[in-house]
C-alpha cells in the first residue's frame, strides 16, 4: 500500500493552454558598424580599445595625409596652370576677333581660336574635378564613428599599414539588442509578427519578454531554417552574443491536460498513473499540444475522462494494482485557476463520528 497526499495527484480537467514553440539563438545589436580604412597608409591616432564608449562623428583614428597632402597640391598646381591657359586663350581669340573684323584674317583663325579657349576651359574643369577629388582622399584619412556606441573589437594597431577597407574596430550600440532565433521550416509557418515570447538569458536569473519584430522571408540555404528576430523589452546589463533559449507563444487552446511530468514514458507507449478504487491503475493515453497553464507546462491528452485523478510524476512509477491511501481527502480537488486562492483542504471526520464508521481516515477529537 502507498499512501498519497493531496498534492501527489491531480485531476484531469479541461484546460486553457497557451501553445508555444520552443526557441534559442545569440542575442546581436541591431545597430552596428566596422570602422574601415578608405584610403591606404600608415594608422594614426588609434588610442581607442574594447569597451570604450564613441560618439556619431567622433575621430577615432588617422591615415598619414602625407601621401595623400600631395596629390592635393599636385591637382591644384595643374589647376592653376589650366587657368593660365585659359588665359591665354582668352586674349588670342580677342586678338583673332578684332583682326576679322578689320579684315586682315580669315573667319578660319576666328574659329580656331574659338576651339583653343574652349579646350582650356575644359582643361580647367578637370584639373578642378581633381582636386576635388584629391580634397576627399586626405578626408578620407581621417575615420570617424558612423553610429553611438561601444567598441566590441580593435582589430588594428596604430603604425600598422592598413588597406583600403581594411578593418580597425567594430562599435555596437547596446541600447538595442535582438534575439536572431533559428526556426525550422514547419515552426516558421506559426510564428507571425507580434507574438510574444518569454526568453531566459544565461547570466540573467530571471526571464525576458520578448516579441517578434521580423522574419526573414527567404530560408537558409542547406538548412532550410528561417531566422525569427525578436525584440527585448529590458537590455540593461545584456552583451551582444549571449546565449538566450525561450518559448514563443503561438496560440491558445482548449482540452483535457495534465501536467507534462505526470505522463510517464519508461514503456514503450506514453501512460499516466490513474488512481481507480483506491488501486493504482496503468492507462495509455495519447499526447497532444504543450502549453504553459499555471506557470507550469501541460500537455493535452486523450484516453483518460474528465475528473480522473492522476498521479503526478514527482511521485515515481508505482506498480499497476497497488493499494492507494490517501492522508486528506480521497477525491482530490483540481488544481485552483490561475487568480483563484487555494482550496481549502478537506478535514477528517472527528473519531467515532457516523463518518468515520464508513472507513474514511477519522482525526482526534483532541
Amino acid at each position: 500500500m502507498v499512501e498519497l497526499a493531496v498534492t501527489d495527484v491531480v485531476r484531469v480537467e479541461s484546460r486553457e493552454l497557451q501553445r508555444g514553440l520552443p526557441i534559442s539563438g545569440s542575442l546581436k545589436a541591431v545597430n552596428s558598424a566596422f570602422v574601415k580604412a578608405r584610403a591606404a597608409g600608415e594608422l594614426q591616432g588609434l588610442t581607442l580599445r574594447e569597451g570604450d564608449a564613441v560618439q556619431a562623428g567622433q575621430v577615432v583614428a588617422r591615415i598619414d595625409p602625407t601621401e595623400g597632402q600631395a596629390r592635393l597640391k599636385q591637382a591644384r598646381d595643374q589647376a592653376d596652370a589650366a587657368r593660365s591657359q585659359i588665359d591665354i586663350a582668352e586674349r588670342q581669340y580677342a586678338n583673332n576677333k578684332a583682326l576679322v573684323d578689320q579684315g586682315f584674317i580669315s573667319r578660319s583663325a576666328l574659329d580656331t581660336s574659338a576651339n583653343n579657349l574652349a579646350a582650356a576651359r575644359s582643361t580647367h574643369q578637370a584639373a578642378l574635378a581633381a582636386v576635388d577629388l584629391a580634397r576627399k582622399g586626405v578626408e578620407d584619412t581621417v575615420l570617424r564613428a558612423p553610429i553611438s556606441g561601444v567598441v566590441s573589437q580593435r582589430l588594428a594597431q596604430p603604425g600598422e599599414r592598413v588597406t583600403v577597407d581594411g578593418r580597425v574596430i567594430e562599435i555596437v550600440d547596446l541600447n538595442r539588442l535582438e534575439l536572431e532565433a533559428t526556426l525550422s521550416a514547419a515552426d516558421s509557418v506559426e510564428v507571425r509578427v507580434g507574438h510574444e515570447a518569454t526568453l531566459q538569458v544565461e547570466g540573467r536569473t530571471r526571464p525576458l519578454a520578448a516579441k517578434v519584430v521580423r522574419i526573414n522571408p527567404s530560408a537558409q540555404a542547406g538548412s532550410r531554417s528561417v531566422l525569427a528576430y525578436l525584440s527585448l523589452s529590458d537590455t540593461a546589463g545584456l552583451r551582444q552574443g549571449l546565449f538566450a533559449q525561450g518559448t514563443v507563444a503561438i496560440g491558445r487552446t482548449s482540452a483535457l491536460a495534465l501536467p507534462l511530468s505526470a505522463v510517464r514514458t519508461d514503456k514503450p507507449a506514453p501512460y499516466v498513473q490513474v488512481v481507480q478504487e483506491n488501486k493504482v491503475a496503468h492507462v495509455p493515453v495519447e499526447t497532444g499540444a504543450r502549453g504553459e497553464a499555471d506557470k507550469d507546462s501541460w500537455v493535452a491528452v486523450t484516453g483518460l475522462q474528465a475528473g480522473a485523478v492522476v498521479i503526478r510524476g514527482h511521485v515515481g512509477p508505482l506498480r499497476e494494482g497497488t493499494a492507494v491511501k490517501f492522508t486528506g481527502d480521497p477525491h482530490p480537488s483540481p488544481l485552483p485557476r490561475a487568480g483563484e486562492g487555494a482550496r481549502p483542504k478537506a478535514r477528517n471526520p472527528p473519531c467515532g463520528s457516523p463518518a468515520s464508521a464508513s472507513g474514511i481516515p477519522c482525526s482526534p477529537r483532541w
